[in-house]
């Protein structure tokens, strides 16, 4: 068996050279070498018309064509060596689970897999760069979540310290559109280098706020991924950006555009797009208990089912529930509180049982209920709708303060990634 070939970037110019001397079909050309890896034109041509009809749809201002070519390539780029990170370490995605992946968007789309793909050809989507656009996302979001979200944490002092200095006023759960131009400054950049970009970042302000578009400012200087999408970062919670922003968002409205800020990766503008707000939430939660008989070698479906409509019937008769729960629930821990869960709340059990249980008038028994642990039959004892409000915002604030870290963490992480790794871009094929 031969082994893999390895060509390292540096003679892969020169090899295809060769080849073509030997061969003399003519050779697509490259755009850019990218680790061991190329981007040809026609993969760039593409990428390019797609994302100029994406722009067309939305009816989203044109940037010059060495603009769209620019971000486009550095997109691709990046995609590129997240990808070879990812192979590395063993992240992919099998054809089986990508189909299995598109019969559930098209299942939610109300659709036959046949159909989704007619509306994707409908569209000018082929149906196998769907799926290599699904696998590409799918694998560097576990790559991201691998490098990155498996190592953030976030603590109750956290969430009590962003309560206390962030969130005094009690509206920190306010939504907020808003719109992000970053002007790169690599590590350990030069005093020089630092200026040029920092007079850059304040003409860029002065122009935007004698009313240049916003939109095709991003996409024509923004070092940042959303820069294609002219910068929008989409609603947010106010919080709900890295931390070095929360001060000057506090101080905007609508229309603002703040100072350049200062981060590791450079100088950011952030401009106000939208604001709004939000009001109470309540949830229902419900005194539940149950039975479980759990299947095995000895006891298959039908066996388990049958034991519990006996025990439903005896309820029904006067039997005491807790008392039954106590001698037949396999459910240890809850067993000896007669079966008690305690007080729910919405999500905080399996679909099937929550979806039964939301089913069940007070004090009704439940048929047999299958779940991942066995068969259950469930008594909803009383319900409450609550001001689920303190709780819902600190669960809130928890996602806000994780957010925040991955999306700082995934920026530095991104350019360092750019940095360290070898790339050469062809600019007269551009």
């Amino acid at each position: 068996m031969l082994n893999k070939l390895v060509i390292y970037p540096a003679v892969l110019c020169s090899l295809l050279a060769f080849s073509h001397a030997a061969h003399p079909e003519p050779l697509e050309r490259i755009v850019a070498v990218v680790e061991d890896d190329v981007i040809l034109e026609h993969e760039f041509q593409n990428e390019v018309v797609a994302i100029v009809q994406k722009l067309q749809s939305s009816n989203t201002p044109m940037p010059p064509d060495y603009v769209i070519k620019k971000q486009v390539l550095e997109k691709m780029i990046i995609e590129r060596l997240q990808r070879h990170l990812a192979e590395k370490a063993g992240i992919n995605m099998s054809e089986e689970m990508l189909t299995n992946s598109a019969t559930e968007i098209a299942q939610r789309n109300n659709m036959t897999l046949e159909q989704f793909k007619d509306e994707l050809q409908r569209q000018g989507m082929s149906y196998q760069a769907f799926l290599e656009n699904m696998r590409n996302e799918i694998v560097i979001n576990q790559l991201r979540g691998k490098e990155i979200g498996e190592r953030i944490k976030v603590t109750d002092r956290e969430v009590e310290h962003f309560i206390e200095t962030e969130d005094k006023a009690g509206d920190g759960m306010g939504q907020y559109h808003l719109g992000h131009i970053l002007i790169a400054v690599k590590e350990g950049a030069s005093a020089e280098v630092i200026k040029k970009a920092i007079n850059k970042a304040e003409q860029l302000v002065s122009d935007l706020r004698s009313g240049q578009d916003f939109t095709k400012a991003a996409m024509s200087v923004s070092d940042d991924d959303n820069a294609l999408k002219g910068g929008d970062l989409g609603w947010r919670s106010k919080n709900d950006v890295p931390s070095l922003f929360v001060d000057v968002i506090n101080k905007m409205k609508a229309g603002d555009i703040s100072d350049p800020i200062r981060s590791p990766s450079g100088f950011h503008i952030i401009k106000m797009l939208e604001m709004k707000g939000v009001g109470t939430q309540m949830i229902t939660k419900s005194k539940v208990r149950h039975i479980l008989i759990k299947t095995n070698e000895l006891v298959d479906d039908a066996e388990a089912q049958k034991r519990l409509f006996a025990l439903k019937q005896r309820i029904a008769d006067g039997d005491d529930f807790a008392t039954l729960a106590r001698a037949h629930s396999d459910d240890k821990g809850s067993a000896l509180k007669g079966g008690s869960l305690d007080w729910v709340g919405p999500d905080d059990l399996v679909k099937p049982f929550q979806a039964a249980m939301d089913k069940l008038a007070i004090k009704e028994v439940s048929d047999p209920v299958q779940t991942q642990f066995g068969w259950h039959i469930i008594q909803v004892l009383e319900r409450e709708n609550k001001d689920n409000t303190s709780d819902f915002k600190k669960n809130q604030i928890k996602d806000i303060i994780r957010k925040r870290k991955i999306e700082e963490e995934t920026e530095l992480w991104l350019r360092r990634l750019r940095d360290e790794s070898y790339v050469e871009i062809f600019q007269d094929r551009l």
